[in-house]
């Protein structure tokens, strides 16, 4: 659909701005208690993945030093898939849908693309 084309920085923009402020609010869960039942110890290594998700997310969305914190976030859920979803467990366990770790791959690719490209359009990384 060529006509779609001419709102690709836009649409790259929305993309950036959601999946940041999706993954702040996943941090926001397990560093501030929102809307949580229960939240780590501080200094776990799953309260330190809520600090990245908090600062990572909001950096993200904002399009504030886009690249390294998009690249760490990524990192962060290679880690979580790795470790807590799929256990290098073999046979079935391998995959996203039995395991759930299907939010934690798409993160991290989204994230892996957006440290490639940059923040783009709307961020503070390019406000003159």
């Amino acid at each position: 659909m060529k006509q779609l084309e001419k709102y690709e920085s836009q649409a790259y923009a929305l993309l950036r701005i959601v999946a940041g402020f999706m993954f702040l609010f996943h941090g926001s869960q397990k560093v501030l208690g929102v809307l949580a039942e229960t939240q780590p110890a501080i200094g776990s290594q799953i309260w330190i993945g809520g600090v990245i998700e908090l600062v990572g997310g909001l950096a993200i969305m904002l399009g504030l030093g886009t690249r390294w914190a998009a690249f760490i976030c990524s990192g962060e859920m290679a880690v979580a898939y790795f470790q807590f979803h799929w256990k290098f467990q073999m046979g079935t366990a391998f995959f996203p849908l039995v395991n759930k770790g299907e939010l934690a791959v798409l993160y991290c690719f989204v994230f892996l693309l957006i440290a490639c490209k940059g923040a783009g359009i709307w961020s503070l990384d390019r406000a003159d």
